[in-house]
């Protein structure tokens, strides 16, 4: 529904500005800049989802590979201790918590398909022990905010997206989209503890939180006495590093299950091959909206105004050309991703905006069609504190993003 409105605005703010653009400043050129554009994009559009489908195969088929060996349920186990204080009142042993790990899991190694099925299952079974069938309970919000924030080991699409777009390292995002939605999902869950009086001094939270934050604080530390060659050499070489162990253990991992490995893998990238055609359409429509509102001078006028603003401060400019994808992000995930392409397209897919554009996608989740999905499937009217303290989520991952785009692409 938010979508609906949003690519409706891109059509008709785009009408208004061209007109008077004719009529008070005589552009003759902008209507057929317009119509150029919508032609342009939806050429781009096809062209790049046809691409999408090799790259998408691959790594789809990989993360087939990584499921039915078992690396979402080992996720799972690893990660229980934490959750049962996250969630202190589901009962030990309901199913609930069983579904939340899995839905996490899931997320956290890039399987959107199978995480849905699991988050849903999670809200139906919250549900059921929800005095109020009404009003989200304590555990629900702090599944939807750690939802929300975006925690993603492995930010498979984007990277998909990147090599798609032409750049020269497409990995070279990962450890930086690591940080960032770390950051995110911190701050969400510290605050919802904080509200909720979690007791975060708990082994297991403390556990997690200094582990994480060393590891974060290490890799900041290194890569800051690198200069800028060296950063981008450098953690190109340690995300592909980590992502080739990644792949190898899946199959190893499978193999002591004695999975048939290439028999999953196929299966996982007929799944590539149909996901790629199924969003022909979805992003043709979305580039094309992009497409007319840029082509009008919108965008451009909305941009010019915030980097004046951020100039009159002093501050660097250069993170104001990603921000439309930070904007779009809470609101629709199609929406966001194609601010991203569009960034990439305008500025380069190995640009600082191009890559920016990149972490502004992977630090952070969309708030609003989450919270529209989980709470609708269980008829939840009162969404309490959800929403505030996961936009709170989402506004740490974009300031964090920033940080560490300046970190590692100067």
């Amino acid at each position: 529904m938010v979508l609906n409105y949003i690519w409706i605005a891109f059509f008709v703010i785009a009408f208004a500005v061209a007109f008077i653009k004719l009529v008070f400043f005589g552009n003759l050129a902008v209507f057929t800049d317009i119509m150029n554009s919508t032609y342009d994009t939806a050429k781009t559009g096809f062209e790049i989802s046809l691409g999408l489908t090799g790259v998408l195969s691959l790594w789809l088929g990989v993360m087939k590979i990584g499921e039915r060996g078992g690396m979402v349920r080992l996720f799972s186990r690893a990660a229980a201790p934490l959750f049962s204080k996250l969630f202190p009142q589901i009962p030990t042993g309901h199913p609930a918590s069983a579904s939340i790990l899995m839905n996490v899991s899931a997320n956290m190694l890039g399987l959107d398909n199978a995480a849905t099925p699991f988050g849903l299952k999670a809200m139906k079974e919250l549900q059921e022990i929800n005095p109020d069938k009404e009003q989200a309970s304590d555990p629900m919000i702090m599944f939807l905010v750690l939802n929300a924030s975006g925690l993603t080991l492995i930010p498979v699409t984007i990277m998909v997206y990147r090599a798609q777009m032409g750049s020269a390292n497409p990995a070279d995002v990962f450890i930086p989209i690591m940080i960032a939605t770390f950051i995110s999902t911190l701050a969400g869950m510290l605050a919802v503890c904080l509200k909720q009086r979690i007791n975060i001094f708990s082994k297991a939270i403390m556990g997690f939180l200094l582990g994480m934050t060393a590891i974060i604080v290490a890799t900041v530390m290194i890569f800051r006495s690198m200069p800028q060659e060296q950063i981008n050499m450098a953690s190109g070489l340690v995300a592909n590093i980590l992502l080739l162990t990644i792949i190898v253990s899946f199959i190893v991992k499978a193999m002591m299950k004695r999975v048939n490995v290439f028999d999953a893998f196929i299966d996982g990238a007929k799944d590539g091959f149909k996901t790629a055609v199924t969003i022909i359409p979805y992003l043709i429509a979305i580039l094309v909206g992009i497409g007319v509102f840029r082509a009008s001078g919108a965008m451009d006028f909305l941009m010019d105004g915030l980097r004046d603003l951020v100039a009159m401060t002093g501050m660097d400019t250069r993170w104001v050309d990603a921000m439309p994808t930070a904007l779009m992000k809470p609101l629709s995930g199609s929406g966001a991703r194609g601010m991203m392409i569009d960034t990439m397209a305008t500025f380069g897919a190995d640009s600082f905006a191009g890559r920016l554009s990149a972490l502004f996608q992977g630090a952070t989740d969309t708030t609003f069609y989450i919270v529209a999905v989980y709470y609708g499937a269980v008829n939840i009217k009162n969404s309490r504190y959800t929403v505030p303290y996961a936009l709170l989520a989402d506004l740490a991952g974009i300031v964090a993003a920033i940080f560490v785009g300046y970190l590692f692409f100067g």
